[in-house]
């Protein structure tokens, strides 16, 4: 059966099909991850300092504080989740744009090379989304 169920392939094509199971992956790891990331914005479980990684170039182009900067951050983080659960071929690409960003800022920053090359994948994990996504409305997934 090839029936829809709020834009999720269908469960027999999730079971069996590695490309479907990637895509269901991918999407849900993009979609909870940003939202996560941003809620921990406000609420800086994660880290107790979410401002160490903002360079003064980024902060510059932010209104008012490094922490409202950050608050404005997690509003975009969060609205991408959204966007991933909603229109993942779009979405994915948001994220993707918003990850080179992030790579962007921590190159300047310097001191976080690491974790600009972590962000690199996940870049790469959010284009692979993207075409993943664009292959599920086109119904070139297995289904």
């Amino acid at each position: 059966m090839t029936t829809m169920i709020a834009g999720f392939p269908a469960r027999e094509a999730v079971r069996r099909e590695p490309a479907t199971q990637a895509y269901v992956l991918l999407r849900i790891a993009f979609t909870v991850a940003p939202i996560l990331f941003g809620l921990d914005k406000f609420a800086n479980v994660l880290t107790d300092d979410w401002t160490r990684y903002l360079s003064s170039t980024f902060n510059d182009i932010l209104p008012g504080s490094a922490a409202t900067g950050m608050h404005i951050v997690g509003v975009v983080e969060i609205a991408a989740g959204l966007l991933v659960a909603v229109a993942p071929r779009i979405g994915s690409l948001v994220v993707a744009g918003w990850l080179a960003g992030i790579i962007l800022n921590l190159l300047i920053l310097g001191g976080y090379g690491d974790v600009a090359l972590r962000d690199f994948g996940l870049l790469l994990a959010a284009l692979t989304l993207g075409r993943l996504a664009t292959a599920e409305e086109r119904g070139q997934l297995p289904s």
